[in-house]
């Protein structure tokens, strides 16, 4: 027997991948709801070779949904994910509404899957930022075999992290310079095409920005909460795949080829897999990962200026295992070990 699973911001970047990954992976569906705005209610997305209408989420009622998937803004998640989990189904969220909340599990289920155990008290499960998810795919393998104590993260993330719109705007950027048009901005605060902006989400008292201290908390609730973490988000001219160039500080002494063996090894390479290779193109790009579910790791070196520090380069698409398809993937590990129907 099948899940009578809700999609909710069904229409959008995230929601589309997660219909799509739902179907990739054959994930046991007897009916699939999707819902997003008002705007949005009436228009059709396709589910394997089913047409489905989408529905208004304010109005859904969700008694006799098992699963919801939710994609939606951080303020529509606050308002329905609650009323979704007290109608009786089970809430994995993607926005960050209740990720750093203590009673709501924080997931990537290969780096603390077993953190699923506390799902029953809020029926909420809460998956990362698309950065935060790659970076500790990255880490945990290191962390596991050497201790992580410290990171310095400088992430390069691409326009689709901030919506369709986002990506139109540096497409129409992008036009506007060839063809010597005046450059509009509305997304971002500057000028994205050709450039580089490190400024992710709103600024922060402290001169953080709300994506840099989502990444940093995020990390320590995933790897442990010990971690110190320093990170500078940019918003890069890429469509399509996160970046990031991480320098990590580790309790006991780790050298390239160790650290090379424990990605690896790591849940048979499954989940990350290792290009590093000292030649031009030995490395892995954010254009070579886009539909890909692994992270990539490149880039790897010693730090000179610590005696137990490293330096790697990371990579992988955020629509999928950054948000989509770790959302599935939570739901299946849930409908596998807690819902008794995997």
């Amino acid at each position: 027997m099948g899940f009578r699973i809700a999609v909710a911001g069904a229409t959008g970047n995230v929601g589309r991948e997660i219909v799509q990954v739902l179907d990739e992976r054959r994930f046991p569906v007897d009916d699939l709801v999707a819902l997003a705005s008002e705007r949005s209610a009436g228009t059709m997305i396709s589910f394997g070779e089913h047409d489905i209408r989408v529905q208004d989420l304010a109005g859904f009622d969700f008694a006799g949904i098992d699963l919801v998937l939710s994609a939606t803004a951080t303020e529509v998640a606050t308002e329905h994910m609650p009323r979704a989990a007290k109608a009786g189904a089970v809430v994995v969220d993607h926005s960050d509404a209740f990720r750093m909340e203590p009673d709501v599990p924080l997931v990537v289920p290969e780096v603390n899957g077993a953190a699923l155990a506390r799902f029953a008290k809020r029926r909420i499960v809460a998956s990362p930022s698309a950065m935060a998810t790659i970076c500790a795919l990255a880490l945990k393998p290191l962390h596991d075999l050497a201790g992580l104590r410290r990171a310095v993260v400088t992430a390069m993330e691409s326009v689709s992290g901030a919506g369709k719109p986002a990506m139109d705007e540096l497409f129409a950027q992008t036009r506007a310079v060839y063809v010597n048009q005046p450059i509009e901005r509305e997304e971002f605060p500057k000028q994205i095409a050709f450039n580089l902006i490190p400024h992710v989400d709103a600024f922060m008292q402290d001169g953080f920005t709300r994506e840099e201290w989502r990444l940093q908390a995020e990390a320590r609730k995933l790897l442990g909460p010990d971690i110190r973490m320093v990170a500078t988000c940019v918003r890069a001219p890429v469509f399509v795949g996160h970046a990031a160039s991480v320098v990590a500080e580790f309790e006991r002494e780790i050298d390239e080829q160790a650290a090379r063996r424990a990605w690896r090894g790591w849940l048979g390479g499954e989940a990350v897999g290792l290009v590093d290779h000292r030649v031009d193109e030995g490395y892995v790009t954010p254009v070579e990962v886009v539909g890909e579910d692994k992270v990539y790791v490149s880039r790897v070196r010693r730090d000179p200026t610590s005696a137990t520090g490293l330096a790697f380069w990371c990579v992988g698409d955020n629509l999928r295992k950054g948000a989509a398809l770790n959302v599935v993937q939570i739901a299946e590990l849930l409908a596998q070990e807690h819902l008794g129907r995997g």
